[in-house]
């Protein structure tokens, strides 16, 4: 299945001050995140920011605290996103059938929110240039996990093309200066 820009929904997990600088590629991921945030933003398609314990883990950091303003936040404790009742029913609210998930860390909350949102009928989508995991076995494990269990595993570029769907458009011409460089 292709993704479709207005079945979709972006979520950026856990990309806290705390735990970013001890993930593998941590500035790539930053700013893979911010790519993904930023095309989601041009193409109106909504995201929303959630936090791991942010009394411990810090906030989101510098470069993607900006997407906070005009997002919803969920604090959790847990580490699935869909285990939170504000996220259930932002997704609910949403009508978006396709979530796609970015942040850190790949093999535990990036993978526990991706099966519980699988399990409840949403068609999930990690894109795998803009997530990480502090050791290089989990990350293998924690995307190969997942595909087995049904999410799509995508890049980056992927989403951009199936979002576009054409060339020779005014839009995609113009984005693609912007984020096809």
């Amino acid at each position: 299945m292709l993704l479709e820009k207005d079945n979709s929904l972006v979520v950026l997990v856990d990309v806290q001050e705390k735990l970013a600088p001890y993930v593998m590629n941590a500035d790539g991921m930053i700013a893979r995140c911010a790519w993904v945030l930023n095309l989601a933003k041009a193409l109106n398609i909504p995201y929303l920011v959630c936090e791991q314990y942010p009394k411990g883990l810090g906030a989101t950091v510098p470069l993607l605290a900006p997407f906070k303003k005009t997002a919803m936040t969920l604090e959790k404790v847990r580490f699935s996103c869909a285990k939170e009742a504000s996220f259930i029913n932002h997704l609910e609210k949403s009508h978006k059938k396709q979530i796609i998930f970015i942040g850190i860390e790949a093999h535990v909350c990036v993978l526990q929110s991706a099966i519980e949102c699988l399990e409840a009928d949403y068609d999930v989508f990690v894109v795998v240039d803009a997530v990480s995991s502090r050791h290089d076995l989990d990350m293998k494990y924690g995307l190969k996990r997942m595909k087995q269990l049904g999410v799509q595993l995508v890049t980056a570029e992927m989403l951009f093309f199936e979002w576009m769907r054409e060339a020779g458009t005014d839009a995609f011409k113009q984005l693609s200066k912007d984020f096809m460089k």
